[in-house]
Parts: structure tokens; sequence; C-alpha cells
């Protein structure tokens, strides 16, 4: 029963990583969307990833991870997020979407207005890459 109980304990703690790597050149990036794009909404969000491959969430295969898609958040890397964060688990809620199923792409519903987005490669555990594997912040307008 104790080493249950430390299994859920483990499980449910942050994961510490950051040390999947990346190969160089891997690059995420929206397809067919791009940077000051006036849209409707719900919108079809299209992921492109070149020089890697997409697994499903739980996959431990080299070169291999699945995306997440961050709304309206700070860039990885800066404000919130911090250089220590890329060693953490992505979150999942309203603002970052996780597509541990291996999907590709996604139909989402914004409000009108000014949006911004960026698309981030997980490891097997949602946790970035080292090098992390993200796309440009694009800002989007909804009509």
């Amino acid at each position: 029963m104790k080493k249950l109980i430390a299994a859920a304990i483990l499980a449910a703690a942050p994961v510490f990583a950051g040390d999947t790597p990346a190969p160089e050149g891997a690059v995420v990036y929206f397809v067919g969307l791009e940077d000051g794009a006036t849209v409707s909404s719900p919108l079809t969000v299209r992921f492109g990833l070149s020089g890697m491959g997409v697994a499903p969430a739980g996959t431990e295969k080299e070169n291999t991870g699945h995306h997440h898609l961050l709304i309206d958040r700070p860039p990885l890397g800066e404000g919130e997020y911090g250089a220590e964060e890329l060693e953490l688990s992505l979150p999942s809620d309203d603002n970052h979407k996780h597509f541990g199923g291996g999907q590709t792409e996604t139909t989402i519903e914004l409000a009108p207005g000014s949006h911004t987005l960026q698309l981030v490669l997980g490891d097997a555990l949602h946790v970035p890459h080292d090098p992390p594997v993200t796309s440009d912040v694009i800002t989007i307008t909804v009509e």
C-alpha cells in the first residue's frame, strides 16, 4: 500500500526533465496561418513540423514529440515561464492545449479581438525538448 501511495504522489508531482534532446534544425510552425492574419471563429489551426516526427504522449521514441498550442500566453521561456520552467511539464488549461494523441490540427473558438498563438513541441511527458522546439509567436485578429 505504501508503494502505491508513493507512486501516486510521484505521478501527481511536476515533471522535471527538459533533457529530451531535439535534433538541430527541428522546426514547428503554423500551416496557412500567418502573423497579422484576420480570421473568423471557429478557427482551424494546422501544425507543421520539420526535422522531427509526431508521436502520442507517453511514446519514448527518439526525435519525436507532440504538439501544444499556447493561446494568449507569454512566449515560452519569457515572462511567467522563465528558463527554469522549460524543465516542467506544460500545464493543461484553456490557454495551454495539449495534443497528446499526436493530432496535427485542431479547431478552436476565440472571442473577437486580438490573440497570440505559439506552438510548442513536448516530449513523452509534455516537457519541452532541449533545445525547445517552438514556433514564432503570431498575433491574429478574430472578427
